[in-house]
């Protein structure tokens, strides 16, 4: 299959990169990191959790980010809500897109949300059908689609099912996460054949975590199943607090430089995303794990 002539990049650095983030980082300086992508072209950025502060305190001022971000016109400002007390929340807040989350593993299903798959797809049902009632169009994220910390190998029928729940529930686009980053191409390409065939392909969004260095080589592999959907994240900030040595999302300059590479279109400018990069991370005093971003700033 032709590679995609264009691929949409969601920006979950604001979000996901910063969600664990042991120091405080000010509202201002999240919403420059969120101005400074916009400004590079970047049209889809996750900005805010409505998940408890006592649970992910970097996320406490969600709703001064949502409020206080310059909306450029054509770009999404998202934000994640695992629940209703969330959704009202980001309603409240001004929030146009708003995302949940599911895993492929019942394991890292207790650990994450402390319940059952079925249990996490029941909760989200109200949240569905709340944002449609409101015309807010729903995001669904899927955990583990590559491997467990807990579990292991995943089934790809697994994460069929579970993509296949949150898509016929209304979610207008499904996001796979190699939440370990554990996966490699052949498993990668398995993955998207699998969940394809219940989901259109142009609804369904590649999130691959680069822990063992497989993240661009798994997004190549999928990228010449036909998908268009990359989420990444500036620098490549964050990780995850379930699994252990898990260094984050694969950078969004990296991508971006692979996606020039091959002719993709991203309307994303990659100097001032390197640029935004270099900042951020010197802002929060972590090291810059993206290898395009170290390049261009060592010129």
């Amino acid at each position: 299959m032709p590679f995609p002539k264009a691929v949409r990049l969601v920006e979950v650095g604001p979000r996901d990169g910063l969600q664990n983030e042991p120091e405080p980082i000010d509202t201002a300086t999240k919403l420059e990191l969120i101005e400074r992508l916009g400004a590079a072209g970047i049209r889809h950025i996750e900005a805010a959790s409505f998940v408890s502060s006592r649970w992910v305190p970097q996320m406490a001022d969600h709703c001064e980010v949502m409020t206080g971000l310059t909306r450029h016109p054509g770009a999404t400002y998202s934000a994640l809500t695992p629940n209703l007390k969330g959704l009202e929340a980001g309603l409240e807040c001004g929030v146009e897109e708003v995302a949940v989350f599911g895993a492929a593993s019942e394991a890292f299903s207790q650990k994450n949300i402390n319940c059952s798959i079925a249990e996490s797809l029941q909760r989200f049902e109200p949240v569905l059908e709340r944002a449609k009632a409101v015309n807010v169009r729903v995001r669904g994220y899927v955990s583990c689609v590559l491997g467990c910390p807990y579990e292991g190998e995943i089934a790809p029928a697994k994460v069929a099912e579970v993509s296949k729940a949150l898509y016929e529930m209304g979610c207008f686009e499904v996001s796979l996460g190699d939440t370990i980053g554990t996966g490699t191409p052949f498993k990668a390409k398995r993955l998207i054949e699998a969940v394809s065939r219940d989901i259109p392909m142009d609804k369904l969004a590649a999130h691959f975590h680069d822990t063992y260095g497989q993240a661009l080589a798994n997004l190549y592999a999928v990228l010449e199943e036909g998908i268009a959907v990359i989420d990444s994240s500036v620098a490549g900030l964050g990780g995850c607090p379930y699994a252990k040595g898990a260094s984050g999302n694969v950078a969004s300059e990296d991508v971006v430089y692979m996606l020039d590479g091959l002719g993709i279109e991203t309307g994303i400018d990659l100097n001032k995303l390197a640029d935004t990069g270099t900042w951020i991370t010197q802002a929060i005093g972590r090291p810059n794990r993206s290898k395009v971003g170290v390049a261009l700033a060592a010129k």
